[in-house]
Formats: structure tokens, C-alpha cells, sequence
């Protein structure tokens, strides 16, 4: 298994909990980056303990083996493979031919011993594994830790996996005394406020299979400097333009010399095509700065002619409204088999941004 993250996201503390954590195998966990203090102290400021999970700071690729011999580990983990080096190799550690020749190793002995082995990498300024792309084609699974530093939630995302679904996903919440999993993200990246605000709508998205409630924030305004300025956070500028031509061409909404700006509340990034329809009704609401009520979650797509597209798994996104108090949740009147009687939660179903314009501010 394939772990990547950006540096100081959490990788480290997430896999040594994993490591403390499993109290009945024996664990070995291997760091060419930190001393035996280090982790130690790690291991302390998360408060566990276990007597099964030994520590060993090495580089060497062979000296690792001769330590798993000795230990037999049912679980191993490399932190990071970019720090090992073959001494059958006469390059640097981190360049490709050692990154490529211990992973295969690695996989080897995995595969003969029977073993788990979690190897942690390092990603790129773009934000792919460092190393070469062969890495992601050998191994059986790769899991991507993301998440923005100033924010205190984390993502773990499965890009790719040989022996079960990619659909899963973990939220985990950093604190003091190491990563704190989140059972129901929704009620975190909603803001409770008092007072009704403009801009603010409620979206019905999927990560992986799990239902979440995130909150949209948009901003209109006056273009001050003539070109008037396009900018989102979490959400794909190029569709934020697209949904702003739609708005203008379709329903009349005149946002042509108005500077906008989205973000999605959390720090979280949605590349849900549901989210469509609650950034449309952000964008609205803050031109016209008029609030949307609380209690309204919306889950639909927009096209380019203006029209509400169905979504799917929306029962899902249904019963999450419902199950958090929502009293009405907008979706595209083209989904098929949705039946009010089966929902405590009001739908509203719209063909067109022109009816979900009416929806929400009468």
C-alpha cells in the first residue's frame, strides 16, 4: 500500500497510531527520517504505548530484511521510500532506479511472506507521488492523504485499489494528541450561526459512498478595477465560469461586471457535480443579498441551457438531509422513482434555475 501525502499533513502520526494501535501483531515500523527519540516522543504526545511495535531507523534496504527476519512483523512500514537505498545500486537514495528497485523489493517479500507492508511517499509541487509512475502501477493499492495545513481536517482518499472499491473515504480531524477520526463530517463543515447571511447555501455532495452536507460561500461584488475578478477555493474555477455564463445567458442575471468569489467552507475541495446547483444559489443569493433559509439543502447539476440535471445515489442525499434536521432539500425534477412518501424531509423538484430562483425566494 502506497501512502502519499504532503509534507507535514500527518502521514507519520497517522501510520505510527496505526502502528501503537495494533496491540495483538507484531509491527515493525522502519524510519529513514526520524531517530528512535523522535518517534518515541511522537508516540508519547499521542499517549499510546505498545510493547509489539518496534522501532528501527535504517536506510538500508537489505539491513531492513535482515531485521524483519529477525522480528517477523505481520505488519511493516517504510517511512518513506524515497529515504531507502539498495547497496546492489550506485545512485543516490530518492532517484528513480533506487525508489523503483526497493519498492520492488519490498513488493517481493510482501507478496512471499504474506505480509502488509504500507510504504509512505512523498508528492511533487503538483501534488502526483514523487518517483516514478511505475511506483503506482506496482503495488496493489494507493491511499492519498490531502488536506489544506491551516485547516484542521484531513482527507484519505483511495486512488487506486486491486481488492476492493475506490469509493471509500476517512476524514480525520489533527489535533494536539495526534488524528481524530470523524464520524460525521457533515455537522462539522456546516457553520451554526445565529443570524441569517446572503451568499451562504447548503450542499447535498457524495465523497466516495459517504454522504456529506458542505456549506458554499459566495461573495458578489461591484468589479472595482474594471475586470471584474473570478476566484474559488475548493471548487473548480473553469466550472465557476461556466455556472456564471449559464446564469447570465439562460436565466438574465446580469454578473457580467461583478467580481465573485466561492468557497467551500472547511478547507475541503468538492469535484461533485451536485454541488452545482447550491453554488448557483450562493452566487444569487449574494447579488440579490437576500439569506437562503437554514433549514433548505440543495443536490442537483446545472446544464448549459439552464436546466436542473438528476444526480445520482440522491435517496442518499435525501435521508443526510433529512437526518440533520433539514425540512426541504432542492433536486432536479428528472429523477426517476423518487417518491415523497418515503421522506420526511420536503423535496422541491425543478426543471430550471428559473423555478429554484422561485423556490427559495418566493
Amino acid at each position: 500500500i502506497l501512502f502519499g501525502g504532503e509534507p507535514g499533513i500527518g502521514k507519520s502520526t497517522l501510520l505510527l497510531q496505526m502502528a501503537v494501535e495494533e496491540e495483538k501483531i507484531n509491527v515493525l515500523y522502519v524510519s529513514g527520517e526520524e531517530s528512535e527519540q523522535q518517534i518515541k516522543m511522537r508516540a508519547e504526545r499521542i499517549g499510546l504505548t505498545n510493547q509489539q511495535c518496534y522501532i528501527l531507523t535504517e536506510t538500508n534496504i537489505q539491513n531492513i530484511f535482515t531485521q524483519a527476519e529477525t522480528t517477523q512483523p505481520e505488519l511493516l512500514i517504510i517511512d518513506s521510500i524515497q529515504t531507502l537505498y539498495s547497496s546492489q545500486i550506485e545512485s543516490s537514495p530518492g532517484s528513480i532506479s533506487q525508489v523503483r528497485e526497493c519498492t520492488a523489493q519490498l513488493l517481493r517479500y510482501a507478496k512471499q511472506t504474506g505480509v502488509p507492508v504500507f510504504l509512505i511517499g512523498h508528492i511533487t509541487k503538483e501534488g502526483s507521488l514523487a518517483g516514478p509512475k511505475v511506483l503506482e502501477h506496482m503495488v496493489d493499492a494507493v491511499l492519498q492523504f490531502e488536506g489544506d495545513r491551516n485547516h484542521v481536517y484531513r482527507l484519505l482518499r483511495s486512488i487506486k485499489n486491486r481488492f476492493g472499491s475506490t469509493n471509500e473515504l476517512g476524514i480525520y480531524e489533527m489535533l494536539g494528541t495526534g488524528l481524530r477520526q470523524v464520524e460525521n463530517p457533515s455537522e462539522i463543515l456546516i457553520t451554526n450561526t445565529d443570524s441569517s447571511l446572503s451568499g451562504i447555501s447548503i450542499a447535498a455532495t457524495l465523497e466516495g459512498m459517504r454522504p456529506m452536507l458542505v456549506e458554499v460561500q459566495a461573495l458578489v461584488s461591484t468589479a472595482a478595477y474594471g475586470t471584474p475578478q473570478r476566484s474559488s477555493t475548493g471548487f473548480d474555477s473553469k466550472r465557476l465560469n461556466m455556472l456564471l455564463a449559464v446564469m447570465e445567458k439562460r436565466c438574465g442575471f446580469k454578473l457580467g461586471a461583478k467580481d465573485v468569489f466561492l468557497n467551500i467552507a472547511g478547507g475541503i475541495k468538492v469535484d461533485d457535480p451536485a454541488i452545482d446547483l447550491a453554488v448557483v444559489a450562493a452566487v444569487l443569493s449574494s447579488n440579490a443579498d437576500l439569506a437562503i433559509e437554514k433549514n433548505i439543502a440543495l443536490s442537483a447539476e446545472v446544464g448549459l441551457s439552464g436546466e436542473v440535471r438528476p444526480v445520482n445515489r440522491v435517496e442518499q442525499r435525501i435521508y443526510e438531509a433529512e437526518k440533520l434536521g433539514f425540512d426541504k432539500i432542492i433536486i432536479s425534477k428528472y429523477n426517476k422513482g423518487i417518491d415523497q412518501k418515503n421522506f420526511k424531509i420536503e423535496l422541491v423538484q425543478c426543471g430550471k434555475i428559473d423555478e429554484v430562483v422561485r423556490a427559495l425566494f418566493a
